[in-house]
């Protein structure tokens, strides 16, 4: 299949999101990216039954949000990438008006599904997509166009966890 390589940006309507970090325990990875990458300020912990998995998003003062991802059972589907030491920098998420143009958008440049559109609790309940790009990278499409994560000082997450 030969690859018809778009323009040098990505359609005016996506807006980088965060970059997808499996871990197997939320507390220890924000202990250690605290530390790797100075990430300072947090947003809650979302439990997602839907997808079977653990949530946190983390920022620095500046740079991109990194986004942690820890199983919430056996059967999590990043339970393989924790097992395999594969995946481990997981994905990379866009924010997208609509995932269907997103996902030709993508097919046409020879990437594929690899989940169903699922809802995300993080993204109060919007649809989500993940898709593998011929480099074999995953990218996700979050149907939230300018959704913003809240993020909290540490101090002021622990406050807000213990309510």
């Amino acid at each position: 299949m030969e690859l018809v390589y778009p323009p040098d940006s990505l359609p005016p309507s996506w807006e980088f999101d965060h970059i997808g970090v499996a871990v197997r325990d939320i507390t220890e990875g924000r202990t250690l990216l605290r530390a790797l990458l100075a990430l300072s300020r947090w947003s809650e912990v979302f439990e997602d039954p839907g997808i079977g998995v653990y949530v946190q998003f983390g920022t620095a003062e500046f740079g991109p949000a990194y986004e942690l991802i820890a199983p919430l059972n056996d059967s999590s589907p990043i339970c393989g990438a924790l097992r395999t030491g594969k995946g481990i920098l997981n994905h990379v998420a866009y924010l997208v008006p609509d995932i269907a143009s997103g996902a030709g958008y993508l097919r046409d440049l020879g990437c594929f599904p690899v989940t169903e559109k699922v809802h995300a609790a993080a993204y109060q309940e919007k649809p989500v997509q993940f898709f593998q790009s011929p480099l074999r990278f995953l990218l996700e499409l979050i149907e939230a166009p300018g959704h913003r994560h809240k993020f909290f000082a540490e101090a002021e997450l622990k406050q807000t966890a213990n309510r």
